[in-house]
């Protein structure tokens, strides 16, 4: 069973509370028990589920700043969340429920930014699926912009992993690859591979799955480290380290 049908479907136990909880409650039709503390024996279970109401909750609260929802859009959330054929409704009920609540998008962020303090790698792998969403019509609008930029300070992120979310594009050629790793172009050789190292152990699938990033998400997740290896070659060879 897909993550979607385990979070609608009430299977395992899942509790947690707040306005994610309140979404989740609204779109199953059922009561959901409240959480007392994230961790509890469930507590990576539940990071998994807040990770992934997480993205569609921001992201339909990112359609309404937008003020749209066009075609790619709609392909991209498909591509984010490897989404089953017979769970794409189940997407969209959540989406609606999302979009026609009346509260803003900050009680969301905060909820997730709590529940993921101390990973901030999970939380810039969630605001890299809402920039891969946005950008999905070829390009990041100013109140898009605007508003991933709150969701990062909400989340406690710093500036140099906003800009490298934002800097990542298809065409990686045409990314800064300074950006994308977080340095300057100052910085000495060996600073450059320690950063590099720490990238890659950080934003490792593996190790954010650990972390409490669902296994769907592993498609975004290696797209977004090829484009960090991808930025170290361009370094690397600039600076004829290899």
């Amino acid at each position: 069973m897909s993550i979607w049908g385990k979070i609608l479907g009430g299977v395992g136990g899942f509790a947690i509370g707040g306005p994610l909880g309140a979404i989740i409650g609204a779109v199953a039709g059922h009561a959901v028990d409240l959480m007392r503390n994230a961790q509890t024996q469930d507590g990576d279970a539940t990071k998994t589920v807040a990770f992934t109401i997480g993205v569609v909750v921001l992201g339909a609260k990112m359609a309404k700043v937008d003020g749209q929802v066009n075609a790619d859009e709609v392909k991209a959330f498909k591509q984010v969340f490897r989404v089953p054929p017979d769970e794409v409704r189940n997407v969209a009920r959540v989406f609606d429920q999302a979009r026609k609540d009346s509260h803003g998008f900050e009680p969301y962020a905060r909820q997730i930014a709590g529940m993921f303090e101390g990973n901030e790698a999970v939380l810039e792998e969630l605001l890299f699926c809402l920039t891969f969403i946005a950008r999905a019509d070829g390009a990041l609008r100013p109140q898009e912009m605007e508003y991933l930029r709150e969701v990062s300070r909400i989340f406690g992120l710093d500036d140099s992993a906003f800009e490298r979310v934002t800097a990542i594009r298809r065409e990686q050629d045409r990314a800064d690859p300074y950006q994308i790793l977080g340095v300057s172009r100052t910085i000495s050789d060996g600073g450059l591979k320690a950063a590099y190292r720490k990238l890659v152990r950080d934003h490792h699938p593996d190790r954010l799955i650990a972390q409490g990033m669902p296994a769907d998400f592993i498609d975004l997740a290696n797209r977004k480290l090829a484009a960090i290896n991808v930025a170290y070659d361009a370094v690397a060879a600039e600076r004829g380290l290899r």
